[in-house]
């Protein structure tokens, strides 16, 4: 949310819910499902601001196929509109200031959050959501309407879209808040920072069971919808007792967990509104391990980065929302950013090698650092326009082949669950494996570094996968020899390698690595589209799966999904190598992610040398 002034046994209660949905008009007969099996990832991706079409295509195109778990989107709740304020015309930090739970606002409309909920899980990747359910717009706003038109009173405290009323929030000296402007003065007294007005936003208050249900009627109106998890902004704001209970009244996700929470909680503060109070209710983000990478990167003292299980955490790592930046560290500069180039990069390799946390990697949009409250990229209106990775409005690290290759390194890596055979060549130089699966080395200096690493692989010929992983017949990134368990690594100025079991030259490419390459990256390989007629009812894809990697290797949940856009035929083009034969069936998946396979006996092909072939076929 927009900071200025900051210092610093769960389950569904079914009855209550219910009446919770009951005052935000949520309609519980429709509940989304997952239509395929989400990916066996703990990286999300941030994509913060983004529209909820850009979102949407991101998962189909870059985060699904790369394998990511998840996707974070901006809050999407209607919100304050100010075609003027002092960071200029709508500022990004509108969306923090909701003026009702209607999904009508700046980042795109309730049928297009929808559509993005379902082609991100189409694509096997989660949808978090950034949750602002600490407050209301501020008290102090001169207009009194929001992009979807609901209308309320800034200083009457009235938002009849929700309805809220005066008596749903603190105010001064009302008995909560006991502060005379009843705004927070006092970041070390717990009732100041829980109580009074969070720069002038109409604080909730959550002691009252009426404005829980409110907030979690909306929260479950988005799980209805599919969302799976919760980014909590402002958790440090709401006493964790109400915070908790809020949770409490949320149904499970559509794979039948209780929703993920990854709560803001800054550092500091003591009792109440340490970060400790938080941990039993989910992750929190991680702050201080976002500070202590800029310190390290920024001063090239990577062979400090060994000590991290002494850092002083804000959580342990199976509670931790780990993070180079987000929205607000970028712009206050108290974390490495977008700007410090290859510095930042090398940060997020990390984040994505080392054995703690989950993940949150960070894309917004360019801005000024003398302009940090200017709107994204947007029409006349404040309607954020589509995301561009090609023009320079928009970053782009989460979709660089780097960063796709270092998200497949971590899903193969994640059951090393400790660092091993940790090396420093120099202070600025060092590597470590994860058990026996994978190497990662680093190099934040000026000159290519080469040096002899024990990376804990057996003997072969491994590809790296910041430059590009493993091919259908070699390597497309550069090509590490392991002999004896050792192996002669040169490591870019300023760069990173990284190898795994999943990416060895002639074993083809990972399923958790990029798409399989077009005919434009290698003339060896052939593209196979899959017809399939097949009906269907609602909530049911179909999908190929096969005997070779490409198609998932038996795997049903690495199957390739086709598109219904010409149903009742079904589609897919696949690359696959050429002379290749291969074996291979269609699938079903219903709502609940039950498979049905076809009758009769496997499909048979082999791909001659041409460039592109067509398979029509009727399920059986």
């Amino acid at each position: 949310m927009r900071k200025r002034t900051r210092n610093l046994v769960l389950g569904s209660a079914t009855s209550v819910a219910l009446a919770a949905a009951s005052l935000v008009g949520v309609t519980l007969a429709t509940t989304a499902s997952a239509a395929v099996t989400l990916n066996n990832s703990d990286v999300t991706a941030n994509l913060w601001e983004w529209n909820f079409n850009s979102v949407a295509a991101a998962c189909t195109n870059q985060l699904g196929p790369a394998g990511y778990g998840a996707v974070q989107v901006a809050p999407p709740q209607e919100s304050v509109t100010l075609a003027s304020s002092g960071s200029g015309a709508h500022p990004w930090w509108e969306v923090y200031q909701p003026v009702s739970y209607n999904i009508s606002g700046r980042l795109g409309s309730q049928a297009q959050f929808t559509s993005m909920v379902t082609a991100c899980h189409n694509a096997g990747v989660r949808v978090y959501v950034d949750a602002v359910i600490n407050h209301m717009a501020g008290k102090n706003n001169t207009v009194t309407s929001g992009y979807g038109g609901s209308t309320f009173s800034p200083s009457g405290y009235s938002y009849p879209a929700v309805p809220y009323a005066y008596s749903d929030f603190h105010h001064a000296n009302d008995g909560y808040c006991n502060d005379d402007d009843g705004v927070i003065d006092d970041y070390g007294n717990s009732s100041e920072v829980q109580n009074c007005e969070l720069d002038s936003l109409s604080d909730l208050k959550t002691q009252d069971s009426s404005v829980r249900a409110k907030i979690a009627g909306y929260l479950n109106k988005l799980v209805d919808w599919g969302v799976d998890g919760f980014r909590v902004d402002a958790a440090k704001h709401m006493n964790a007792g109400d915070l908790s209970q809020i949770k409490a009244l949320l149904r499970n996700t559509t794979e039948g967990k209780a929703p993920y929470f990854a709560q803001e909680v800054i550092p500091g503060g003591s009792g109440d509104t340490a970060p400790s109070a938080y941990t039993g209710i989910g992750d929190l983000l991680g702050f201080s391990y976002a500070y202590g990478l800029k310190t390290q990167f920024a001063n090239g003292t990577l062979n400090n980065l060994s000590g991290i299980p002494s850092w002083n955490l804000d959580a342990s790592s199976d509670l931790t929302a780990a993070m180079v930046t987000n929205h607000d560290l970028e712009r206050n500069g108290s974390t490495l950013r977008y700007q410090d180039g290859s510095t930042y990069t090398l940060a997020n390799y990390f984040l994505l090698a080392y054995p703690y946390g989950q993940p949150f990697l960070y894309d917004g949009f360019s801005f000024s650092t003398s302009a940090t409250g200017a709107s994204p990229p947007a029409d006349a209106n404040g309607y954020v326009t589509n995301t561009s990775c090609t023009n320079g409005a928009w970053q782009c690290l989460t979709q660089s082949t780097g960063i796709k290759g270092m998200v497949a390194w971590r899903n193969t890596t994640q059951s090393a669950t400790t660092v091993s055979n940790w090396t420093n060549t120099a202070s600025n130089v060092i590597g470590f494996s994860r058990g026996s699966l994978g190497w990662f080395g680093v190099n934040r200096s000026g000159s290519a570094s080469t040096a002899t690493y024990t990376t804990g692989l057996a003997n072969g010929t491994y590809c790296d996968r910041i430059t590009g992983g493993a091919s259908a017949n070699g390597c497309a990134g550069t090509a590490i020899t392991v002999s004896g368990g050792t192996a002669s690594v040169t490591i870019p100025a300023n760069g990173a390698v990284a190898i795994d079991v999943n990416a060895k030259s002639g074993a083809g490419t990972s399923p958790t690595s990029s798409p399989s390459p077009s005919p434009s990256a290698t003339n060896k390989v052939s593209q196979v589209t899959f017809n399939e007629y097949a009906t269907t009812t609602w909530g049911t894809n179909v999908f190929v799966v096969g005997s070779i990697a490409a198609l998932g290797t038996w795997d049903t949940s690495k199957a390739i999904a086709l598109s219904s856009s010409g149903y009742p035929t079904w589609s897919a083009t696949v690359a696959i190598p050429t002379s290749t034969a291969f074996e291979y069936k269609y699938i079903k998946k219903d709502a609940g992610g039950n498979v049905t396979w076809e009758s009769g006996s496997n499909r048979a092909y082999t791909t001659g040398t041409g460039s592109a072939y067509t398979l029509n076929d009727t399920w059986k």
